[in-house]
């Protein structure tokens, strides 16, 4: 779309553009036969996507760390549509043990599973290593998400099988994605505290859930599921991911202000790409501003995202169950 769209929000091929609200991709779309997961779905933009899936009918599953906040977003969504299908469950994606116990947790439920919007993360986080030993950036927004995925993709082809409709992941990338360390992912020194920065790790993070859907989007594809996966860019929005940034990132929200969207247009790639009918069998793609983009060198690597796959199998298998 360009630096003239982001600003004028004029429309793209798709029709839609900057300027587009997750209201208006969804206009007229009926979900109800749809369940959805949605995790990071208590604040920002994973809120409002969890609100406006559950207004097009779709049964919407939050998944988020503080089953408290998770609670009041629930509350929130009713309030406003009495309706809605909202339930939550508690997920810490910095964690192995958590994510295995919310896959666990959901399954027993047993209820389809037709789309899973992968939106939760942290950001700019000075170094510190999870529970498992891992890099808190590279673990909650990649790790986390990736294995979620695998857990939950056998309920997600079951679901397309039986049902006939497509399945759809989404992974919340950036275009900070292009902002990483030299060698792209430094899998020699994901935990070193030493080489660490800030902003390049969450870049290499950002990174890793689009090598993560292109990968994964070739596997399904080679094996015939009916299942798409794509990245999304919602854009620049102030939400609680900034809380870790300083005065440099405060200035420069100063000064580029005209780039920035209010939460609802920074919902709207995503709530377009799982729900919208001209996406249909449209896979491995990055998207902004609901519109097809082409992601930087690094993410469109076939060697680069297959080593990222055996080093995350490898190192989720080298972990306590």
């Amino acid at each position: 779309m360009g630096i003239y769209g982001m600003v004028t929000g004029k429309a793209g091929k798709s029709g839609f553009g900057s300027a587009s609200t997750a209201e208006d991709v969804t206009q007229s779309i009926d979900a109800n036969h749809l369940t959805a997961i949605i995790t990071g779905g208590t604040s920002g933009i994973g809120l409002e996507a969890a609100r406006v899936l559950g207004m097009r009918g779709a049964h919407v599953i939050i998944a988020a760390r503080n089953t408290k906040a998770a609670n009041e977003s629930k509350e929130m969504i009713l309030k406003m549509n009495p309706n809605a299908r909202i339930d939550y469950l508690q997920l810490d994606l910095s964690s192995i043990k958590s994510v295995r116990s919310f896959v666990h947790q959901f399954l027993t439920l047993n209820l389809p599973l037709n789309i899973l919007i992968n939106n939760a993360g942290v950001m700019f986080c000075p170094f510190q290593l999870t529970e498992d030993g891992i890099e808190s950036q590279f673990a909650t927004n990649h790790i986390g998400h990736f294995l979620l995925t695998n857990l939950l993709l056998d309920k997600m082809k079951s679901s397309a099988r039986e049902s006939g409709i497509e399945g759809r992941i989404v992974n919340l990338s950036s275009v900070a994605h292009t902002y990483t360390y030299t060698e792209g992912i430094k899998f020699d020194s994901i935990n070193e505290p030493d080489t660490y920065s800030e902003k390049k790790a969450y870049g290499q993070s950002k990174l890793a859930n689009l090598l993560h859907s292109n990968a994964l989007s070739r596997k399904l594809q080679e094996e015939g599921v009916n299942i798409t996966v794509n990245s999304v860019h919602p854009g620049l929005v102030t939400t609680n991911l900034f809380r870790h940034s300083g005065l440099g990132m405060s200035v420069f929200k100063a000064m580029s202000f005209f780039l920035w969207k209010n939460i609802p247009q920074g919902a709207a790639t995503t709530c377009y790409v799982a729900l919208h009918p001209s996406l249909k069998g449209v896979t491995g793609k990055y998207l902004a501003d609901c519109n097809i983009t082409t992601p930087s060198k690094f993410a469109t690597d076939k060697s680069l995202a297959d080593e990222l796959w055996d080093f995350s199998i490898k190192l989720i298998d080298s972990l306590p169950n």
